[in-house]
C-alpha cells in the first residue's frame, strides 16, 4: 500500500507528470493592463499613419471638401473595430476626391480580417478598387489613355487585394491560435480525467487485494482465536485468546471502512464540479446549446453527479472543437435506476478552418469513468451528420 501511495504522488500521462500541465498554463498568462492598452494604441498608430499619407502626398489644386473628406476618413478608423463596414464606406469619399488611401486600405483590411470573405467585404474591395482606377474630377479621367486606365486598374486591383488577403491571413492566423489554445485546454483536462481513471483504478484493485486477501486472513485469526478460547483450560490463556478475538473483529471493522474508503470514486471528495454547475458549463460555452434536466441535481451521489458533468463538458468542447456553428442538446434524466446524461448536436454548418489532432483521451476517459461507477457511455454519429454522446450510471436503489 505504501508503494502504491507513493507511485501516485509520481503519476505520468504520456510521459510528462499531470500537475505539470497547470502549472505551465498559469505561467503564461499576459499581462491584462498591456493588453488593454495594445487595441487604442494600434488605433491611435494607423489614424496618424493615414493622416502623415494625406500630409506627404504632393501638393495639387483642390477644393477645401476634399480636405475635409480626407481627414474624416482618416479619424473614422477609431471605429473601425466595431463598424467596420461603414468605415470602410466612410473612407471611400476621401479616396475618391482626396489622399485617404492608406486609410482606406487599413478599414478594407479590418473589414475582412472581422467579416472574412463575404458580402461586405466584396462590396467593400470593389470600392476600394474603384477609387484607386477613378481619377478624380471626372473630366481628368476621361482625357486619360488607354494605357492609363489599364494601368490604374491593375493599381486598383492590388490596393484592394493586399488588405483583404493580409485581413483574411491574420483572422486564419487567430482562430488557428484559438484552436491550438482550446486543443492544449482539452488535452490537459482529458489527461486529468485519464489520472482519475487510472487512480481509481488502482484504489479498486487495492480494495479487491484487502478485501479478498487480508480480510480472510483476519478472519481465520478470528475463528482460531475463538475456538482456542473455548477449549483453553486456564483462564490466562483464554483471556488472551478473547484479546485476540476482539482485536481481530475490530480489525475487520476498521478494514471494511478502509475497502469503502478506497472504492470511493475520486470524485466524491468534493474537488470536482457536479450538474449543478451546468448552468455556469453552458454560459461559458460559445455554442448555442439548449439544456433539460428532469431530476433533482442536488440529491445525486457527488461521483455520479461529477461523471455527468465531466460527460457534458466533453461533448460540448469536441462539439466546438469538430462541429463549428453546430447547435447542441444536453437532456439529464432519470429512468428505470438509471441516470441518462446525453448530449446530441447537428451536422457542422461548415468545416473546421483548420483541422487539429485530438488528443484522443476524452471519450476514453468518460468509458472509464463510467465503467467505474458501473455504468455505460456510448458514442457514434448521428443520421443527420452530427454526434450523440450518451452516458447511463447507475442510482442508489436502483435497478443498475
Amino acid at each position: 500500500m505504501a508503494g502504491s501511495a507513493l507511485a501516485m504522488r509520481g503519476l505520468t500521462v504520456n510521459g510528462r507528470p499531470v500537475a505539470a500541465a497547470a502549472e505551465r498554463s498559469a505561467g503564461r498568462r499576459p499581462p491584462r493592463d498591456l493588453s488593454r492598452l495594445r487595441g487604442p494604441a494600434l488605433d491611435l498608430g494607423f489614424v496618424l499613419g493615414a493622416m502623415l499619407d494625406v500630409f506627404l502626398n504632393p501638393p495639387r489644386e483642390a477644393e477645401p471638401y476634399m480636405h475635409v473628406l480626407s481627414g474624416l476618413a482618416c479619424v473614422a478608423l477609431v471605429l473601425r473595430r466595431r463598424f467596420p463596414f461603414a468605415v470602410t464606406l466612410a473612407t471611400v469619399p476621401g479616396f475618391l476626391t482626396g489622399w485617404s488611401e492608406l486609410a482606406a486600405m487599413i478599414a478594407l483590411g479590418t473589414l475582412a480580417r472581422r467579416r472574412l470573405w463575404g458580402w461586405q467585404t466584396a462590396v467593400g474591395a470593389v470600392l476600394v478598387a474603384f477609387c484607386r482606377f477613378m481619377r478624380w474630377p471626372p473630366a481628368e479621367f476621361v482625357q486619360l489613355e488607354w494605357r492609363q486606365h489599364l494601368l490604374n486598374l491593375i493599381y486598383g486591383c492590388i490596393v484592394a487585394g493586399m488588405p483583404v488577403a493580409l485581413g483574411l491571413l491574420l483572422a486564419a492566423r487567430q482562430e488557428l491560435s484559438s484552436r491550438i489554445r482550446e486543443l492544449a485546454a482539452s488535452r490537459e483536462r482529458e489527461q486529468q480525467l485519464h489520472a482519475q481513471a487510472v487512480r481509481a483504478e488502482e484504489r479498486a484493485r487495492l480494495a479487491r487485494e484487502m478485501h479478498d486477501l487480508v480480510s480472510h486472513q483476519v478472519t481465520l485469526i478470528a475463528m482460531q482465536a475463538g475456538g482456542l478460547q473455548v477449549a483453553a483450560r486456564d483462564e490466562d490463556t483464554r483471556h488472551a485468546a478473547r484479546t485476540i478475538r476482539d482485536l481481530s473483529t475490530r480489525t475487520l471493522d476498521e478494514l471494511r471502512q478502509l475497502v469503502g474508503v478506497l472504492r470511493t470514486s475520486p470524485a466524491e471528495d468534493g474537488e470536482s464540479p457536479g450538474l449543478d454547475r451546468l448552468g455556469d458549463l453552458v454560459r461559458g460555452c460559445d455554442t448555442e446549446v439548449s439544456v433539460r434536466v428532469e431530476v433533482a441535481v442536488e440529491q445525486l451521489p457527488p461521483a455520479v453527479s461529477a461523471a455527468g458533468y465531466r460527460t457534458v463538458q466533453e461533448a460540448l468542447t469536441n462539439v466546438r472543437k469538430h462541429a463549428p456553428c453546430a447547435s447542441a442538446t444536453v437532456l439529464v434524466r432519470a429512468e428505470d435506476g438509471w441516470l441518462l446524461v446525453e448530449v446530441r448536436n447537428t451536422a457542422p454548418h461548415r468545416a473546421p478552418a483548420a483541422p487539429l489532432p485530438s488528443g484522443g483521451h476524452g471519450l476514453m476517459g468518460l468509458r472509464e469513468r463510467a465503467a467505474l461507477l458501473g455504468g455505460t457511455c456510448q458514442a457514434r454519429p448521428t443520421e443527420d451528420g452530427g454526434f450523440l454522446v450518451r452516458v447511463r450510471l447507475p442510482l442508489p436503489g436502483g435497478k443498475g
